[in-house]
């Protein structure tokens, strides 16, 4: 019976099912991996291996394609560049949108690739399309969760407390629908708000706007009308020497005894005697006469000028006033013109009309802005509603998870408390744990010793692996501060994760290592007076005799063996 049950263990240790998120991973050139490359099962996958053999590097290689920043000083050899790859299976993953969004290529076995060259140049690329370090990490995440001892931090996090809420309450589709309505309301806050500051700006001039147009439409401003007045000015102060002087020229040439026109009248009658004499005689007549009767028709225009010059005070009082202030509204608008002072009122006159939009303007975007916060509030009441629902189940849940991994009067609290709208919703999710009895519960990072809070941990994963398709999960040394009886009962809680759920697990515990589907040894070496990380996937025997060693030492005794091959069929 003995053999027959470690039969059946070697065969759930060699099967590997149809579908698998994480298929294969290869590392090239990273820190101390010249070059390493691992396929794992899709169910339990444990990485074991001596302190300070690499197991940590290999998490900061997978890392990167989670897309961390990186630099030359991880190149194993600084001359070429670092390659780490990731092959995932995604069918049963909705992924598509995620893709289609990032303009990358869907495909059902995705491959994410991230280069660091030695001159330090880092590229990313998701199915041979180069993309970003944030779309990495956008897609990166939906495939891998790495938990790590820095976790405890991460709780400590508003964010990472309600994510745990919302993907056991399986809020995506809620979460979506506020996140949509929130970011119409923060726009439509913005805009309103962008307008609001703009009107207050505006209307401050807006009553000085106005007075200066007043001023200035009052005014009846004319193009060049100030080029007129002061012509007629320059008339009207003059006008009596004006008068004089044109009085004397109308007077020598018309009006005297021996007048200018009456002696030109006699050359012209002297010159047409001459016409017929000469063809260029009888055009000098002509243009004598032509000159002739143009000088007549100007001292005719000169004796109706001398008719309407008059000395008219009332007349020059009335200019000097209207080009006053036509002079004080240049001076006042910093122009050289009255065609200026026109450019102003129109511009003044759009001012205002546009300001009279502006409030049309506001009164929409209000109207809009109410609507997206009406929106707003009733997604967000659905999405506390469905997180305060789960509050109660989840508590009991995880303290029942906690007396299977020997935390027997392990408490749970999850505190609800309402905040200002924001994009993660209107809540604040606070967790109080205690892990014996009698002891009020207190917020989890300030209590929970390093064993506690591996298995509260180990609990949440294995509560929500139940509720979603989680992705790959990597356990970086989930076991920390427990041993015994404890790690067996992690260990079966894991395995049972594993049912459904791709997991990796590094871990020095023989309990844990033991339940493996799969077993990776990560080792180093020496090669050409360097030392190497490498990493093998060890066969059956091997795997009994690791866990051996990890009883029993180096050379484990034959005890060491058979308790091996007992903590296997457990």
């Amino acid at each position: 019976m003995e053999l027959i049950n470690f039969g059946l263990n070697l065969v759930i240790y060699f099967y590997d099912t149809y579908l698998q998120m994480l298929s294969n991973l290869s590392i090239r050139n990273y820190a101390l991996i010249r070059e390493l490359e691992m396929s794992p099962s899709t169910s339990l996958n444990i990485i074991t291996g001596e302190t300070g053999a690499g197991k940590s590097i290999m998490l900061g290689a997978i890392g990167l394609l989670l897309g961390k920043r990186a630099d030359t000083k991880i190149l194993f050899s600084k001359e070429i560049k670092c390659v780490i790859e990731g092959t995932f299976e995604i069918s049963k993953y909705e992924l598509k949108g995620e893709f289609d969004e990032a303009e990358l290529d869907y495909d059902p076995t995705t491959i994410i690739r991230r280069e660091i060259s030695p001159n330090g140049k880092s590229r990313a690329f998701i199915n041979d399309i180069p993309t970003t370090l944030d779309v990495l990490k956008k897609i990166g995440l939906k495939l891998l969760d790495i938990h790590s001892q820095n976790e405890s931090i991460e709780i400590g996090k508003k964010e990472t407390r309600l994510k745990i809420v919302d993907d056991y309450a399986q809020n995506s589709d809620l979460k979506a629908v506020y996140l949509k309505y929130y970011a119409n309301f923060k726009l439509s806050e913005s805009m309103l708000e962008e307008l609001t500051i703009q009107h207050s700006n505006v209307k401050k001039e807006d009553s000085y706007n106005t007075y200066l147009l007043n001023e200035l439409v009052s005014a009846s401003l004319k193009p060049n009308e100030a080029d007129g007045l002061e012509s007629e000015l320059k008339i009207l102060e003059n006008s009596e020497d004006i008068k004089l002087k044109l009085s004397q020229i109308i007077i020598k040439f018309q009006d005297s005894d021996y007048s200018v026109s009456e002696k030109i009248a006699e050359i012209v009658n002297l010159l047409a005697n001459l016409t017929l004499y000469s063809e260029q005689l009888k055009v000098l007549n002509d243009r004598f006469l032509s000159s002739f009767l143009e000088l007549k028709d100007v001292v005719y225009e000169l004796e109706g000028l001398s008719d309407n010059v008059e000395h008219n005070p009332e007349r020059i009082q009335e200019i000097n006033d209207r080009l006053g202030l036509l002079y004080q509204l240049q001076q006042k608008h910093n122009t050289n013109d009255v065609s200026g002072l026109i450019d102003i009122q129109l511009e003044l006159t759009s001012r205002i009309e546009t300001n009279e939009q502006l409030e049309e303007k506001i009164t929409y975007t209000k109207k809009s802005f109410d609507l997206a916060k009406k929106q707003m509030l009733s997604a967000g009441k659905n999405l506390t509603n469905s997180r305060k629902e789960v509050l109660g189940s989840f508590s009991k849940e995880i303290g029942n998870l906690l007396s299977e991994v020997g935390i027997l009067n392990g408490i749970i609290q999850m505190i609800h408390k309402t905040k200002e709208p924001s994009k993660t919703g209107f809540d604040d999710i606070e967790i109080l744990f205690s892990a014996n009895a009698g002891i009020l519960p207190e917020p989890l990072a300030q209590v929970a010793s390093g064993g506690e809070f591996s298995r509260l941990m180990l609990c949440i994963k294995s509560l929500l692996a139940n509720k979603s398709s989680l992705p790959t999960i990597i356990f970086d040394e989930i076991d920390t501060g427990v041993s015994g009886e404890i790690a067996k009962k992690m260990a079966s809680m894991l395995r049972r994760m594993s049912k459904n759920h791709q997991l990796i697990a590094i871990s020095h515990l023989p309990q844990i290592a033991a339940k493996g589907n799969a077993h990776y040894f990560v080792y180093k070496k020496e090669s050409n007076g360097s030392t190497e990380t490498s990493i093998r996937k060890l066969d059956a025997k091997e795997h009994v005799q690791e866990i051996a060693k990890m009883i029993g030492g180096e050379n484990p005794t034959t005890t060491a063996l058979q308790n091996a091959k007992e903590l296997i069929e457990f």
